[in-house]
């Protein structure tokens, strides 16, 4: 369990957030997990705690995207994985210290962020290209472009939950007009790729806060960024609303890069739960029981943390 960061206090909300997930296992497997907050400049995380089934051999290492990854040995049977979280995150919504957001161009770009202008298995930009420039090719080139992309796909590609699959691509997407969050987020990084503008698709925990779901989901959520100015810039168009309360778990080229679980063997996901919403400061710590009675999102009036 981690300590109290001495910088939360720049944070004005308090969001629980975790997971909890059941392997079953015939034989033997190995687990990729990631399931942890990424360091972000838009939160803070108070107190952590992972359990990683019992007696289990672990290691740990840090991705090419710089992703916390564990790596789980699973022998023949059932186990159970939770990480549990209190976080604190600003009231502001995405983008509010929104900047320079002048696009550069690629001979200017750091090299580590090369890569994500260019197409990867899911988010196939090579496919996109004359579709991208007859859309969006009259645009202005930076963050309007980025702008009117996540609004074309908000307007057009039909959200409907569960139809989500493992092999479609952004083009396939486009091609068959409805998706989950994964399928916004590849197309729509994607596309941004196809005019050299860096993108990256990133996985993570994002509460109800000022924001109600009706439906009253809770589950990963898949979004993009994009690098101008600089700096990396939420883009996601499964809302297309500025939202309060991401809390970043991983990024990378496409989904391969941000699934919270890979799994190598006979393993099969028994259960899955998630949970991300807000609640009083200094009200829940972690291992609590989950009492959804504590919370105070999913509501259109925002609460912050009194001071």
């Amino acid at each position: 369990m981690s300590t109290p960061n001495p910088d939360s206090a720049d944070f004005d909300v308090t969001v629980r957030i975790g997971c909890n997930l059941v392997y079953e296992v015939t034989g033997s497997a190995t687990l990729l997990l990631n399931v942890k907050p990424r360091p972000d400049r838009r939160h803070t995380v108070i107190e952590e705690q992972l359990t990683l089934g019992q007696n289990l051999r672990v290691d740990e290492f840090d991705d090419s995207h710089g992703n916390r990854v564990y790596r789980l040995a699973l022998p023949a049977g059932r186990h159970e994985i939770r990480h549990d979280a209190v976080v604190r995150v600003y009231s502001q919504p995405d983008n509010h210290d929104l900047m320079n957001t002048m696009p550069l161009p690629p001979d200017a770009l750091p090299p580590g962020v090369l890569r994500y202008t260019l197409p990867s298995r899911y988010c196939d930009s090579d496919k996109l290209g004359k579709f991208a420039w007859d859309k969006f090719g009259q645009v202005e080139h930076g963050w309007p472009r980025v702008q009117a992309i996540s609004q074309w796909v908000h307007d057009n590609i039909e959200y409907r939950y569960g139809s989500g699959q493992p092999d479609l691509s952004a083009w396939d997407v486009l091609q068959r007009g409805h998706g989950v969050c994964r399928d916004f987020a590849h197309l729509a990084v994607a596309l941004n790729r196809t005019f050299n503008l860096p993108a990256r698709y990133v996985t993570g925990h994002l509460p109800d806060i000022g924001c109600p779901d009706p439906e009253n989901h809770m589950d990963f959520h898949a979004y993009g960024e994009v690098y101008l100015g600089g700096n990396w810039f939420t883009t996601d168009a499964r809302f297309h609303v500025p939202r309060i309360g991401r809390i970043k778990v991983s990024c990378g080229q496409d989904a391969v890069d941000g699934a919270f679980s890979t799994i190598y063997g006979g393993a099969n996901l028994a259960w899955f739960e998630v949970w991300a919403y807000q609640v009083v400061r200094d009200t829940v710590a972690v291992g609590d029981p989950l009492d959804f009675t504590k919370r105070i999102d999913n509501q259109w009036t925002v609460q912050t943390d009194a001071r």
